[in-house]
């Protein structure tokens, strides 16, 4: 018990560092000068139960663990994005969804060394195929696990609410069949 409660103790110092970072940008925030993100929850049933799993990713710059996300590109809708970067970066192709799953955002840390504030919209992408090459192999730890382990893998607070939040629509979405 000791043990879970100096955990949660952790997580909340975390959570806290990592608000304090944001609000030293909360003007840009307020004044709509963030960058735009699109990521991918990915994630399968597994084989030998009926849950649902889920991909990370570690950060190329970091190697913190992430989702597969990234800059708009001219000429693709949010969702597309959504599912380029997830092959892109994890080598997963999928059904995606066309309306967003939600948003979340955190400070990007640019190649100037810079720090910006970034929106990102999130996707949920149903994984059919998993390749063994793609153009980010080898740069990236890539795995799959629970999505209350990929909650307490990622930093920012919002995104691991919403990852237990897909979890719970992907798992009543699924007792309906």
């Amino acid at each position: 018990m000791a043990s879970s409660i100096s955990g949660q103790h952790k997580a909340l110092r975390r959570s806290e560092s990592f608000l304090s970072e944001l609000a030293s940008h909360a003007d840009a925030l307020l004044h709509g000068r963030v960058h735009e993100q699109y990521a991918a929850i990915c994630y399968r049933k597994e084989v030998e139960c009926d849950d649902a799993v889920m991909l990370v990713v570690t950060s190329r710059e970091s190697g913190r663990w992430v989702i597969p996300k990234g800059w708009p590109i001219k000429g693709k809708k949010p969702h597309e994005v959504a599912a380029i970067e997830a092959y892109e970066e994890a080598g997963v192709r999928g059904k995606v969804k066309k309306k967003p799953f939600g948003y979340f955002t955190y400070l990007k840390q640019l190649a100037d060394g810079n720090r910006v504030p970034c929106i990102v919209e999130l996707h949920l992408l149903e994984v059919d195929q998993v390749l063994q090459d793609f153009p980010e192999r080898g740069q990236r730890r890539v795995e799959w696990v629970s999505f209350t382990e990929a909650a307490n893998r990622v930093r920012e607070p919002e995104l691991k609410g919403l990852l237990l939040a897909a979890e719970r629509k992907i798992r009543k979405a699924r007792s309906k069949k």
